[in-house]
């Protein structure tokens, strides 16, 4: 499996992430458990059992972020005004009048609700390094595309 390529700053914050879940978080979670058992009958008990799904919800973002974090990239951008992971760019598909704005990075850096293109998908592949003005094809699953790179950075 290939690194997973993240800006040092979400790094940094996937990291918080992980060390207040498997402390606070845990801590948190089992009061919440203790404190429903105390409510009496656990077959009919909503809070106990709100509190065991959140437990769950909260192993299972646990587990993403360990798997996330076991191999990490740490990328930098490079020049302002070419494609690289943490920057947003526009985009045109060739044939079309439609600019579409994407995030190019992982889905967890994503930032302003933009769409989000990974670097390791074929479109992601295909714009790396590109700067505004450049069109480039890239094979999508209904066949070859080009898109154009309208702007980096904007």
């Amino acid at each position: 499996m290939a690194p997973t390529k993240l800006s040092s700053g979400t790094y940094e914050r996937l990291q918080a992430e992980l060390e207040d879940l498997t402390t606070r978080g845990r801590v948190e979670i089992a009061r919440h458990i203790e404190a429903a058992r105390a409510l009496g009958d656990l077959s009919e008990n909503g809070d106990y059992h709100a509190a065991k799904d959140a437990q769950g919800k909260m192993e299972a973002r646990i587990r993403q972020l360990q798997a996330m974090l076991k191999e990490v990239e740490i990328v930098d951008s490079g020049p302002a005004d070419e494609v690289a992971t943490g920057v947003t760019v526009r985009l045109r598909y060739v044939g079309e009048d439609e600019v579409e704005q994407f995030f190019v990075g992982s889905i967890e850096e994503r930032h302003l609700d933009l769409p989000v293109i990974s670097p390791g998908s074929p479109l992601g592949q295909a714009i790396m390094g590109k700067r505004a003005g450049d069109v480039v094809t890239y094979e999508a699953p209904s066949g070859q595309l080009a898109v154009e790179v309208v702007s980096v950075g904007d």
